[in-house]
């Protein structure tokens, strides 16, 4: 593995992630309706760090390797798609259109988990724990939505 290609996927997962510091749960997520079997806060941060060490080591395993074509694209999806649902959910708070961006997001990720275990064991197995991270966030995703139905969204020229 390049460590300098893990760096710039790592670097690129910090700017991803970069969203969550923005765009930050606070109070109006304490708010919500939530099912029993949401993981606790500190759960979020331990996730998302060892997703992206996870991830970032995986990108670069199948960065250097021939026909990666399709694994570097599902990543560079499943990155687009992670950095899009923070903003909506929590800044417009828009339940259901976040609820829309975790279906391309979960379908990037299970392509990533496919095409990376074609190329790379490890790789497509650094995968697997996101595939199973970007499920759970789906169904509570959804699980939020159903349960807080009276969530007005933020209109952009509220902000």
């Amino acid at each position: 593995m390049d460590i300098y290609l893990f760096g710039i996927f790592l670097l690129a997962c910090c700017a991803a992630g970069a969203t969550g510091a923005v765009f930050q749960p606070g109070k109006w997520y304490e708010t919500l309706e939530k099912p029993s079997w949401t993981p606790p806060d500190w759960a979020f941060p331990v996730a998302w760090t060892s997703i992206y060490l996870l991830i970032s080591f995986a990108g670069a395993r199948v960065a250097v390797l021939n026909d990666n074509g399709f694994a570097m694209a599902f990543w560079a999806s499943q990155a687009a798609f992670s950095t899009l649902w923070t903003p909506i959910f929590f800044g417009l708070r828009r339940l259901k259109g976040a609820l829309l961006v975790m279906v391309p997001l979960w379908g990037s990720v299970a392509g990533c988990v496919w095409f990376h275990f074609q190329l790379d064991f490890w790789a497509g197995l650094a995968f697997v724990p996101y595939l199973v991270w970007v499920s759970v966030a789906a169904a509570l995703n959804a699980s939020v939505w159903r349960l807080n139905p009276g969530v007005k969204p933020i209109i952009p020229s509220d902000l």
